[in-house]
Order: C-alpha cells, then sequence, then structure tokens
C-alpha cells in the first residue's frame, strides 16, 4: 500500500493551512494518501471552520489566528507536533464514518506512542471541560497521558477526498519529535503494509498553495468571516 510522505519546512500559519487544503483538492489528481509532517515559524493558533472569531479570539494570546479547513476547536501552535492526513475517494479510509476515522487515526497515534514507551491510552468517553478549545477535556477516542489529552484532530470530507488536521501536544518527557514521526512510519508499515515515498509538490500543487495563503488564510475578511 503506497503513501506519500511530505515533510515541509516551517511556514506561517497561512503557508500551513494552504498547503493542507491544496492536498485535498489535489487527491484526485494524486490517487495516493499524503501524510504530512510540518511545524510553525511562528506561534499561532488555528480553530474549527464552524467557530466565531469573536468567541476564540478571547481564548489564547496566540497570533496570528487563522481558521482551518477542518472543524473542530482552537488548537494552539506553540509547542505542538502537527501533522496532517489526506485521503482519495478511492482509499478505503475514504468510505469510513467519522468516528471510524477519528478512532482509526489515534488508535495509529497510540501506538506510535507505545514504541516509545509511552503509555498512552484512547478516551473511553467524552469529557468537555471547555468550550471550542480543543485541549481542554476530551472527546471520545482523543489520546491520553495519565488523563490528560496529547493528541485531538479535525477533519473534511469533500468529493475530492478526506482531509485529516491533527495536533500532538507532546507530554513532558524526554521525546524527540524525530521518533515520534518515525514510530509513525514504521507501525504503518509494519501493521498495514504501507511503502513510504517521499513526496514532492509540483508546480500545479504549489501555485494553488500560493493563491490560497494569499487569497484565503492570510486575509482578515476569511478569518473573521464568522
Amino acid at each position: 500500500m503506497l503513501f506519500f510522505l511530505l515533510h515541509s519546512a516551517a511556514n506561517n500559519s497561512a503557508y500551513n493551512m494552504a498547503l493542507d487544503e491544496a492536498l485535498l483538492e489535489a487527491m484526485p489528481r494524486l490517487g495516493t494518501p499524503v501524510l504530512r509532517f510540518y511545524s510553525w515559524s511562528e506561534p499561532a493558533a488555528s480553530f474549527g471552520y464552524f467557530q466565531k472569531y469573536f468567541e476564540v479570539e478571547h481564548m489564547t494570546a496566540l497570533r496570528p489566528l487563522v481558521r482551518r479547513p477542518t472543524a473542530g476547536g482552537l488548537v494552539p501552535h506553540d509547542a505542538d507536533w502537527t501533522y496532517s492526513l489526506a485521503f482519495p475517494p478511492i482509499h478505503e479510509w475514504y468510505a469510513l464514518t467519522a468516528i471510524q476515522s477519528y478512532e482509526r487515526i489515534h488508535q495509529w497515534i497510540r501506538a506510535s506512542f507505545t514504541r516509545l514507551n509511552i503509555a498512552a491510552q484512547l478516551a473511553p468517553e467524552r469529557r468537555q471541560a471547555g468550550a471550542g478549545q480543543c485541549f481542554v477535556g476530551h472527546e471520545k477516542f482523543d489520546v491520553l497521558w495519565r488523563g490528560q489529552k496529547i493528541a485531538g484532530a479535525a477533519q473534511r470530507r469533500t468529493r475530492d477526498g478526506l482531509l485529516i488536521q491533527g495536533s500532538i501536544q507532546p507530554p513532558p518527557l524526554p521525546l524527540q519529535r524525530t521518533d515520534w514521526e518515525n514510530a509513525m512510519l514504521e507501525i504503518a508499515a509494519q501493521t498495514n503494509g504501507v511503502e513510504w515515498n517521499n513526496f514532492t509538490p509540483d508546480n500545479l500543487l504549489n501555485d494553488r498553495v500560493q493563491f490560497l495563503a494569499s487569497q484565503k488564510y492570510s486575509q482578515t475578511a476569511y478569518n473573521r468571516k464568522r
């Protein structure tokens, strides 16, 4: 089973959201899932597509605030590890229900932490302690460490494919991000027979990213539209 792997350099919030959306749009053309690991060139926070800006702006001092193409709550990006997964409609993951997809991605993440000798668990039920904030309380199937949420995700399904955007708030342990990334790749290869091929965005994809970053995600009118 072939997956593309994309390690992105640190970029600003508009570029990060633009590349994730562009990957979703490109799924029919690429025909292959893409796992992207990425980081942020400055502290920022992203919030769900359906959230109201005037509500989330009071939840964090982090700026800029950028509206994600996926749903979910407010996520701080000052010390987290971020990833995205895009699937074409022909992939079996696309046929999963939203809750099945959510459980599967977090089973994968939990297994990667187990590989690193970190005893993480999936939350058996919802415990919402702060409305609209992704890492306050937890949802069913979030990844927990000692009762604290350390991994959450949001999704968007379109005719083009399925996009998952996820954040890891690593536990306060001597753990390197590269170790976690390698564990993710190894788990997928060993349990699902995934073959990883490095992916380089082509000019068509890069042009779309630049358009979305400049004309959508960096625009105040878009980020404050709700």
